[in-house]
């Protein structure tokens, strides 16, 4: 079975948007676990807009599960990771101003930066991965830069999904193809969501993970209105 591991930054937005401590973070994440995510997922940027560096502190003791940690591996992030050792790291090449990820790492480009980071990562017993494009070539040089998994970035496919062109998985295919027999793990996420993961899981030999966070909390907000309502009807007859 492929792991869900499931990323808490919009839990934190809405935190944050209010002050406080509503929702309350580490008890999501206790939640979560429960109810059966194989993972929690976080990705603090610099800012600090979503989730805090001191979250991911927080949530260390509470994470039983896998806590994986993404991030563009600046100084900070690196310090930040070797302090809470999470099961696994993704590395990802966000610039400081981005609302969201928006590409794989150039990991031809980067691949003496990228492996030095890794190394370090590896010294801490710290699994590691890269978020890439679906480019061959990118997950050879993935390969050299002596990381675990790669993460292959998919919101090419889910918008190709929305289109009606499923087609837009063949890309995906021949690099988890590729990924398996240079045995590097694979994992995937952005923009994966209920309409298109069944589809993505089936046709992408050895799915080890998906990270899945926007998705998720805006299904879960949706799908739960029904039944908060009238709970609220209830307690005002």
């Amino acid at each position: 079975m492929t792991k869900l591991s499931v990323n808490i930054n919009k839990i934190a937005t809405l935190r944050n948007a209010r002050g406080g401590n509503v929702p309350n973070l580490l008890q999501v994440a206790k939640d979560l676990q429960q109810f059966g995510a194989q993972g929690i997922t976080i990705h603090p940027r610099p800012d600090e807009r979503h989730i805090r560096y001191q979250d991911a502190r927080d949530l260390r003791p509470i994470v039983y599960t896998e806590f994986n940690i993404e991030g563009n591996p600046q100084h900070n992030f690196i310090d930040l990771v070797l302090e809470c050792k999470p099961e696994q790291v993704t590395l990802v090449p966000d610039a400081i101003g981005a609302i969201t990820s928006s590409a794989g790492w150039d990991t031809i480009q980067f691949q003496d930066y990228l492996t030095d980071v890794i190394a370090e990562f590896k010294r801490n017993n710290i699994r590691t991965s890269i978020f890439v494009d679906p480019i061959l070539s990118m997950v050879e040089g993935a390969k050299k830069t002596g990381t675990d998994r790669i993460e292959l970035y998919t919101e090419a496919f889910a918008h190709q999904f929305t289109l009606g062109n499923k087609a837009g998985i063949e890309p995906y295919v021949k690099a988890a193809e590729l990924a398996n027999e240079i045995a590097l793990g694979i994992n995937a996420g952005h923009d994966l969501s209920l309409d298109n993961i069944q589809f993505f899981k089936q046709n992408i030999p050895g799915l080890l993970e998906v990270s899945i966070g926007h998705a998720l909390i805006s299904e879960a907000l949706y799908l739960g209105l029904d039944n908060v309502v009238n709970m609220y009807l209830q307690k005002l007859k």
